[in-house]
């Protein structure tokens, strides 16, 4: 793996001191921490931008609901396979890049409950996680994310295949499409081409499950 830019070091930086800031401002004991944090904070979302190229009225709606939220984000991953060994994939409407469902998983909600949701609510089809197949640090998993990411897969078995293509949120797919797995999409989003080999290589009874 090559090593990090520039820009990566940096926007790493940033997230571990919005991370450092946040938990300083879960425990702080007076109005003199909690500046402390606060300057903190504000310098890591300066950081973040100049590190992403991206303008700092951007970070600002962030502040409350992920910026000053402590630990590394979690995500989910369905990897949908059938019978035969075929993958279902999605066509990203943000970036036109084929992906597993997947996305943030929610409070309240098992790590398997999540990505059942995220594959029916992204494709239509109903799936029940079968397997785990590991999770995999944003930061060594060639995903290019802002905040540091922890991404869980799960083996999942489809169910019903009768409304492919027919999620809720249909907003931000493209394309729903089954992959034969030696014919996978050369525009992988990155980050999925290492997650998609051990999904199936898990579906094969191949290995254990992965971590980093």
């Amino acid at each position: 793996m090559p090593p990090p830019t520039l820009a990566q070091r940096l926007a790493l930086i940033a997230d571990q001191i919005r991370d450092q800031s946040a938990l300083g401002l879960y425990f702080a004991r007076d109005i003199y921490e909690r500046e402390r944090c606060e300057t903190l904070q504000t310098l890591s979302v300066e950081l973040l931008a100049l590190a992403t190229a991206e303008p700092l009225t951007h970070f600002e709606p962030l502040r409350a609901p992920v910026i000053a939220r402590p630990t590394p984000f979690v995500g989910g991953d369905a990897a949908v396979v059938d019978d035969t060994g075929r993958i279902l994939l999605i066509q990203r409407a943000d970036n036109h890049k084929w992906a597993m469902p997947g996305g943030a998983l929610e409070a309240g909600e098992t790590p398997a409950a999540g990505v059942e949701r995220e594959a029916l609510e992204e494709t239509g089809v109903q799936c029940k996680a079968r397997a785990f197949v590991g999770v995999f640090d944003s930061r060594l998993s060639q995903s290019p994310t802002r905040h540091h990411l922890y991404h869980l897969v799960f083996l999942c078995e489809p169910l019903d295949t009768s409304a492919l293509g027919q999620g809720s949120h249909r907003h931000e797919v493209l394309e729903v499409r089954w992959f034969e797995a030696n014919a996978l999409p050369e525009e992988l989003d990155p980050g999925h081409a290492l997650r998609v080999s051990h999904a199936l290589r898990r579906w094969r009874g191949e290995g254990e499950a992965y971590f980093d």
